[in-house]
């Protein structure tokens, strides 16, 4: 019988302990280090991918169900791989899967790259499942086979579900192969003799290896669940999208290795309770981190939207408190929506509230405009958030998010047709933001006539009315105090 090594490991770093400690010396969290029996030996995916030179008999053999000792009897170990030149590794790369959703593919980089591990995570009800479902019908569509390995639902659910999708969707659902499984030793088996360009397997949280004697979703399992996983993907070449549970905390649950392990990570954010969702990756080996994909919750799926649903018409009525702001999300430039409220509090403990902005940065501009603007609001409750359910986090929106700001507190509105842009210093001063010209041009296709930007930054437009500005007091008086609206 293998020797079992038993160690610790912290949930939140992933780092390794011989012992059991009650703070990790790495990243200093208290209890966070779990016991974790890993056995020593071939891992199932090594055993269950064939070898190049295989013969033609064993590839049979194995799409026949194997050989009757069960997934991997019978069969050679692999040759571990040489070290080889850099200039000898082939250049020539494996052209991406598209997956159909096009704001998908955004996020991906351009489609699922062949051999790459995906970890797609979201809240309960956000809707991962049908997101998943529908890519995978979509690359069906395109005469690729792929595999849904579900433990969650049963494959009638399954079924269920995909019918209430698009019809244009699933245009040939027969090459949708579904396994209704939680025992990943199954699961690889039918993968490794199927085939398939990509396989998904929903979640991690339910499935287990029948050898390790620890439950599904325990620290022990997640870890050599998600290694075979990768271990399957980067030896048969089959893309591999895991579907991963968060925490309260709105974390991926599980270990910090398990976003060590993939090579995307991707999380689907959004209120359940709302239509917006939003896909944004925070790991990305093989494009931007800084890309995200805009979807709409409908009875029949989800529907991809472009950058209008984040904000209102920039025609329409000026309100107080709202402010039209051009921002960045990687390489595309849209128009969102700053909205901002005040309301009488106690002082010493007024409330701040955000949604899909930074807190402490709204903090720090806050006590800019007491500073540098005049404004009293050390006793009133603010509440400022992004449209939408985007989230902004540059800084190129502190000028938007100030105006709201103060235009809730003065109760004025901002001109129609007027968006603001810059970024604030602690000095109350304006500083320049990256690709104006891009956030420009946003403006323009959302029909602003005016740019509120900074003074380092004006620039001649012939269809835009660029007002420079280079404080945060001067910008106030763009308020128009002439047409309040409550």
């Amino acid at each position: 019988m293998a020797k079992t090594r038993v160690s610790f490991l912290c949930s939140a770093c992933g780092s390794d302990q011989p012992k059991w400690l009650g703070r990790c010396p790495e990243c200093g969290g208290w209890n966070t280090l779990e016991r974790f029996v890993e056995p020593k030996g071939v891992g199932l995916a090594e055993a269950l991918v064939p070898d190049a030179d295989d013969s033609g008999a064993r590839a049979d053999e194995g799409r026949e169900g194997g050989s009757p000792g069960g997934p991997g009897a019978g069969r050679r170990p692999s040759a571990p791989p040489r070290p080889i030149a850099l200039h000898e590794v082939p250049a020539d790369a494996a052209p991406r899967i598209p997956t159909g959703l096009a704001e998908f593919d955004r996020v991906l980089g351009g489609g699922v790259l062949p051999g790459s591990v995906i970890l797609l995570g979201g809240e309960p009800g956000i809707g991962k499942s049908t997101l998943l479902l529908q890519a995978l019908l979509s690359i069906t569509s395109r005469d690729r086979t792929a595999l849904y390995a579900t433990s969650e639902e049963s494959a009638q659910q399954l079924k269920l579900r995909s019918e209430r999708l698009q019809p244009s969707a699933a245009q040939d659902p027969s090459r949708l192969l579904v396994h209704a499984d939680s025992v990943l030793n199954r699961i690889l088996e039918q993968a490794a003799r199927l085939r398939p360009s990509l396989l998904a397997v929903d979640s991690i949280q339910l499935v287990a290896r029948h050898d390790i004697a620890a439950p599904p979703g325990s620290i022990t399992q997640l870890r050599r669940c998600c290694a075979d996983l990768v271990s399957f993907a980067k030896r048969s070449g089959c893309a591999v999208i895991i579907v991963g549970h968060v925490t309260k905390e709105g974390l991926l649950s599980g270990p910090k290795m398990l976003e060590h392990l993939v090579d995307v990570v991707l999380s689907f954010e959004g209120d359940r309770h709302h239509l917006h969702r939003v896909v944004r990756a925070t790991k990305n080996r093989f494009g931007s981190t800084q890309e995200v994909g805009l979807f709409e919750m409908t009875g029949q799926g989800l529907i991809e939207v472009d950058d209008s649903a984040l904000a209102l018409d920039a025609s329409a009525a000026p309100r107080a408190g709202s402010i039209l702001v051009p921002t960045l999300a990687g390489s595309r430039s849209m128009l969102a929506e700053i909205q901002a409220l005040t309301a009488s509090g106690f002082l010493g403990s007024a409330k701040r509230k955000t949604s899909g902005l930074d807190a402490s940065r709204v903090g720090m501009l806050v006590a800019v405009l007491e500073k540098h603007a005049g404004l009293r609001l050390a006793d009133q409750d603010i509440f400022v958030a992004s449209a939408g359910g985007l989230r902004i986090t540059e800084p190129a929106v502190d000028l938007g998010v100030a105006l709201a700001i103060a235009g809730a507190h003065l109760r004025r509105a901002t001109p129609a047709l007027t968006a603001f842009v810059g970024e604030i210093s602690l000095a109350g001063d304006l500083r320049p933001v990256r690709q104006i010209e891009s956030r420009l041009e946003a403006a323009r296709r959302r029909g602003v006539r005016t740019v509120v930007l900074p003074a380092a930054q004006a620039v001649e437009d012939p269809n835009l009315r660029i007002v420079p500005v280079k404080r945060i007091s001067e910008a106030i008086e763009q308020l128009d105090a002439s047409s309040p609206n409550s």
